[in-house]
């Protein structure tokens, strides 16, 4: 994956458009075995989540959740009635917690948007732990995530 150095040497915070690129990016390179889930993704950046998600979530702070999967419901009909569904999924990731995290664990910006992509998506569709890594093995290779362990 090839990742931007427009980060480097940043005087100012990445604004929602940079974070919003990043992801559009992430989203087009994600392996193919993950086409199948999000065929319809939309993502939208946000400096927080929302009233609602905070409450429904329980969440103590507004910075303990970096992204949200919420899913348009499952396809009614079949057939053109089914093809026709406008309904997207929607990923939803928050600026202000990811720059916090990446201000903290000084991982590339890039990457963590990745990784907090390929987390939401793994959660939302059931995916174990084990599963998660092997996408993210896919994306970095297996010797960058044992570098990022260490």
């Amino acid at each position: 994956m090839e990742t931007k150095a427009i980060f480097v040497g940043f005087t100012v915070p990445p604004s929602l458009e940079d974070i919003q690129e990043i992801a559009e990016t992430i989203i087009d390179e994600l392996p193919e075995g993950l086409g199948k889930y999000i065929r319809k993704l939309k993502v939208i950046t946000e400096d927080f989540p929302d009233a609602f998600v905070e409450q429904e979530l329980e969440l103590e702070t507004p910075f303990d959740l970096l992204g949200c999967y919420q899913s348009a419901g499952p396809v009614v009909g079949s057939g053109h009635m089914a093809a026709g569904n406008k309904r997207q999924d929607t990923l939803y990731l928050y600026r202000r917690p990811i720059l916090d995290q990446w201000a903290d664990s000084n991982e590339d910006l890039t990457r963590l948007v990745n990784r907090v992509i390929l987390h939401e998506i793994g959660h939302h569709f059931g995916f174990t732990s084990e599963d998660i890594e092997m996408y993210e093995e896919d994306m970095f290779g297996a010797t960058a995530l044992r570098n990022d362990a260490g």
